[in-house]
C-alpha cells in the first residue's frame, strides 16, 4: 500500500477513536508534521469526510456528523460485534430484517480473513417466547419520532388504538378520541414488544404505552423538565409494572398459606417470597402475585397439601380454581381421580 493511503487509513482510524484530537499530538502519533496532518485531512474531505479543524494555538481536528454516511474503520473487536448484532436484528420487531442482512453481507465482505471466519463460525438461532398471536411489527419511523422527542424533552401527541375489547377492534383506530398527550421518557423492550414509558398529562400518572399502537402527530409540543420514575431505575420500574407489582414495591395480591413440603424444598422454587420452616416436612410460604387466581395457581404448582391461612380472597381463588378444574375432569375422571403426591417438587 502506498505510504500516503497508509497514512490517511490511520489518520481516519485515530479520528474515529475520540471526539477531538490536538494537531500536534496526531502529527506526532503518525510521525509527521503538522503541516503534513493538514494536507491529509483536506484530502479525507475530499473523499467525503466531514472533518471539522478548531483553530488557534490548542487547535485540533474533529470528525463531525455529515450529510451522507462514508467508509468507517472498525477494530477486530467492533466488527465482531457489529456482525453479531445484524445477526439478532431479525429479533426487534421493527422490520429491518432484510436491511439488517444487507449490511451483514456489505460488512462481511470487506473483513479480513480472519475475522470472517470468526464469524462464520457463530451460527445461531434466536427462538422466542410463543405468542397466542403474532407480534404485530413496529414501524421504525415511529421509534425514531417517539425517541426524538424523548430526547429532545418535548410533549410527544399521538392516536393510540385501544387493546382489542377496550372500545375498538384490534387495529382499528379510536374513532373521536383526542390524541394522547405525555412526556416521554423512555423506549424499552418487553418480550419482543417496544414500550414508551411516559407521564401522562392527561391522567397525571406514569403509562407504558405499545408503540405499535402509536401513531405520532406532528409537530411536537413544548419542551419540559423530565420527571424521575418511581425507584429512579426505567428497567426496575417497567419490571415491577409488568410483573404485577404496585408502586410500593409489593404485589397487590399477597397471600399466606401453609405447605406440607420442607422449606429448603419450597425455597428453591421460590424467588420473591418468604419461607419458614415449621417442621422437618412442613412450611409457611407468603407470597404476592398479580391475581388472586393467579397466587393459587402458582401455589398449587407445589404437590404437596395447602392449608390456606389467609386471606379469605385466597380462598375463593382456590375454590375457583376446583371447580373449573373438576368440570376439565369431566364426570368419569371425578371419581376415580386420586391424589398422588412424591412430596419434593413442584409439577
Amino acid at each position: 500500500m502506498p505510504k500516503t493511503s497508509a497514512r490517511l487509513l490511520s489518520l481516519l482510524s485515530l479520528l474515529q477513536t475520540r471526539r477531538d484530537w490536538p494537531g500536534q499530538r496526531l502529527a506526532e502519533r503518525l510521525e509527521v508534521s503538522p503541516r503534513t496532518v493538514r494536507r491529509d485531512v483536506d484530502r479525507l474531505r475530499g473523499l467525503g469526510y466531514p472533518i471539522v479543524s478548531a483553530k488557534g494555538p490548542d487547535g485540533g481536528y474533529r470528525l463531525d456528523a455529515g450529510t451522507e454516511l462514508p467508509p468507517l474503520l472498525f477494530d477486530d473487536e467492533q466488527a465482531v460485534a457489529l456482525a453479531v448484532a445484524l445477526q439478532v436484528a431479525a429479533t426487534t420487531g421493527v422490520g429491518i430484517e432484510e436491511a439488517a442482512a444487507r449490511a451483514l453481507a456489505t460488512v462481511r465482505q470487506v473483513m479480513p480473513a480472519r475475522l470472517r471466519h470468526r464469524i462464520d463460525m457463530l451460527r445461531f438461532t434466536a427462538v422466542e417466547r410463543p405468542a397466542v398471536r403474532p407480534l404485530p411489527p413496529v414501524d421504525g419511523n415511529v421509534l425514531m419520532a417517539v425517541s426524538a422527542a424523548a430526547r429532545a424533552c418535548e410533549v410527544l401527541r399521538f392516536d393510540y388504538t385501544p387493546a382489542p375489547g377496550a372500545g375498538a377492534p384490534d387495529g382499528a383506530p379510536a374513532a373521536g378520541l383526542p390524541p394522547r398527550r405525555v412526556e416521554p421518557h423512555h423506549l424499552v423492550t418487553w418480550c419482543g414488544r417496544w414500550y414508551l414509558v411516559a407521564w401522562d398529562l392527561d391522567r397525571e400518572d406514569w403509562r407504558s404505552f405499545r408503540a405499535d399502537r402509536m401513531a405520532p402527530r406532528t409537530p411536537t409540543g413544548p419542551r419540559f423538565t423530565p420527571r424521575e420514575v418511581p425507584g429512579g431505575e426505567v428497567a426496575a420500574f417497567v419490571t415491577r409494572r409488568f410483573e404485577g407489582y404496585d408502586d410500593s414495591g409489593g404485589r397487590p395480591c399477597r397471600g399466606e398459606v401453609i405447605l406440607d413440603l420442607p422449606a429448603a424444598t419450597v425455597s428453591r422454587y421460590t424467588y420473591d417470597g418468604l419461607v419458614e420452616e415449621l417442621g422437618p416436612s412442613r412450611c409457611r410460604l407468603v407470597l404476592g402475585s398479580w391475581s388472586w387466581t393467579g397466587l393459587a395457581s402458582a401455589i398449587g404448582r407445589f404437590d404437596a397439601g395447602i392449608e390456606v391461612v389467609g386471606p379469605p380472597e385466597l380462598k375463593e381463588a382456590f375454590a375457583h380454581l376446583a371447580r373449573r378444574y373438576a368440570g376439565a375432569a369431566g364426570p368419569d375422571l371425578r371419581q376415580a381421580a386420586r391424589p398422588a403426591h412424591d412430596g419434593h417438587s413442584p409439577r
